[in-house]
């Protein structure tokens, strides 16, 4: 059975259990609050977050645990030893379902991302 389609970042939200659709907000929030100049979307039938039509940021919900990526394995790589404690792959890391969101981590992932948008435009 092929998966729902969401055509809001509201309606994949009201699709999850309470917990793992505030964690998701939260982290949205979070972006959208410290980086206004981006928007949030579902593309890949997840929540993302742009800036100018490139991908900055992602996170899905999972049965056991959401997901973040940066979309970029440069940058993953380079926060390796702060991910430490996350199960890490080469685009992503693993999060609690009820995870209170690292604000500066998150904060520092995202300008890490967007400098790399940046260099990759020069």
């Amino acid at each position: 059975m092929p998966s729902p389609r969401f055509p809001s970042i509201e309606k994949y939200l009201a699709s999850l259990d309470p917990i793992k659709a505030a964690t998701i907000r939260s982290v949205l929030d979070l972006i959208l609050s410290k980086f206004p100049e981006l928007q949030s979307k579902i593309s890949w039938n997840v929540p993302t977050i742009h800036r100018n039509g490139k991908y900055v940021a992602g996170i899905a919900a999972y049965s056991k645990h959401l997901t973040f990526a940066p979309w970029s394995p440069t940058i993953i790589a380079d926060f390796r030893v702060r991910l430490k404690k996350y199960v890490v792959f080469q685009n992503c890391f693993q999060i609690p379902v009820d995870w209170k969101p690292d604000r500066k981590l998150l904060t520092d992932l995202v300008k890490a991302r967007l400098a790399e948008l940046d260099s990759q435009s020069a």
